[in-house]
């Protein structure tokens, strides 16, 4: 689909074009929460019964705590992407990336719902005492070791690697900074064990799947093209 945001890319910053921002980050505004009340409900919500996963390919992975950095990065890594779609007013990249993440994150709470999963990666006692494994502690202390199947982080980094590749805004060096900022965090889940190498490969299987259903059928160009022209219309 041929892109349309240089018909008003490069307005002044006026109420109109904010007032334009705040109606396209609407379902941002409207997910968040959402997700956030339901990912705390799961949290503190004790179930009758927990499926235990592991695989023998997670006892072979060392912890190494230094690998807290890049499972911290994914934070900004893949807000900061996605609101740069929003703020470049590239709308088929901001929503196709939205689509994604929150389709994914949303199949997440519902496996999590219905089949209540925990993993016992975790060291019982950190071997070192740094600031790395520091920061770790905090992680296992806001985040518990039940429902974490599949990877969200996992996941979103994909969507965020996916996104950036098939946006023409990132040059041939920007996707790479991309790939390697997003392929460290997936490494990152398995090396401070937040996550099963299950977690990873099912994280992987359906970002697959919603990749082929998002990016390569008509599903979501309709849509794209509809908002697009209305913005457009804006300012013609």
């Amino acid at each position: 689909m041929k892109k349309r945001y240089e018909q008003w890319i490069g307005r002044p910053v006026d109420k109109s074009l904010l007032r334009d921002l705040l109606w396209l980050a609407t379902p941002i505004l409207i997910y968040a929460p959402f997700y956030m009340i339901w990912f705390v409900y799961l949290e503190h919500h004790t179930f009758a019964h927990y499926s235990v996963i592991h695989t023998a390919v997670d006892d072979l992975i060392p912890f190494t705590e230094v690998f807290v950095i890049p499972y911290y990065t994914w934070f900004l890594y893949v807000s900061v992407t996605l609101l740069f779609f929003l703020f470049s007013l590239d709308l088929e990249d901001y929503y196709k990336n939205f689509i994604f993440l929150a389709t994914g994150m949303t199949v997440f709470l519902v496996i999590s719902t219905l089949f209540p999963n925990m993993h016992m990666l975790r060291p019982a006692v950190m071997p070192r005492d740094n600031v790395f494994t520091s920061l770790v502690q905090v992680i296992y202390s806001h985040d518990t070791s039940a429902n974490l199947w599949p990877s969200i982080h996992v996941y979103n980094s994909i969507g965020t690697m996916i996104a950036v590749h098939r946006s023409r805004r990132f040059n041939r060096l920007g996707k790479i900074i991309s790939d390697i900022i997003g392929t460290s965090i997936i490494l990152s889940t398995m090396f401070i064990k937040q996550h099963s190498v299950y977690d990873v490969i099912t994280a992987f299987i359906m970002a697959i799947i919603f990749y082929i259903m998002f990016y390569h059928t008509g599903m979501l160009e309709n849509f794209c093209s509809k908002q697009e022209e209305k913005l457009a219309l804006r300012y013609n």
